[in-house]
């Protein structure tokens, strides 16, 4: 069982009349409630040459590539953010950033704030990341989930046809 910070009793379930009787685990003296807010992820389209940037994670399957993504840091605004997991992540340095759009990603209890990114510099890719694509934006299938809706939005504002894949099984 989880505990309150607050005072270490065992937290409860308990509905909160004040939101429609959302239920959330709480402290059952009222010092601490888990609000499980979504999380936000930082998520960059990056265009390296005039192609596009995709990384597999060490935990994927071969076959599946994705954006470059990260969590937010306190103190740091979300522009700040996505340059910074660019440069841990794969070496590059980011040079425009602008706003792709914002996403839900309610199974990961997550929303994504996606940016395209220019970058330049040499490919280096950080532990977390074993393989790496460059591919031509034309040529680019979104995912029909999470960044791959981001990347959807990012190929039809540069008129680009848009041909949903299927996601690998994990």
């Amino acid at each position: 069982p989880r505990y309150c910070p607050e005072c270490a009793a065992p937290l409860i379930e308990r509905a909160d009349a004040g939101e429609a009787g959302k239920v959330r685990l709480a402290c059952p003296d009222g010092h601490w409630t888990h609000w499980d807010n979504p999380l936000p992820v930082l998520a960059a389209l990056v265009e390296v040459e005039g192609r596009i940037l995709l990384a597999r994670n060490a935990a994927w399957p071969e076959k599946m590539f994705a954006l470059i993504t990260g969590f937010m840091e306190r103190g740091e605004t979300p522009e700040q953010g996505v340059a910074r997991e660019l440069k841990e992540e794969t070496n590059l340095d980011a040079g425009e950033i602008k706003l792709i759009g914002v996403y839900e990603f309610i199974r990961k209890n997550e929303v994504i704030i996606a940016y395209h990114v220019k970058a330049s510099g040499e490919i280096r890719l950080s532990e977390e990341l074993v393989d790496y694509r460059l591919i031509a934006p034309e040529k680019l299938r979104p995912w029909p989930a999470g960044t791959g809706y981001a990347m959807a939005d990012w190929m039809t504002a540069r008129g680009l046809h848009v041909e949903f894949m299927d996601l690998p099984k994990l």
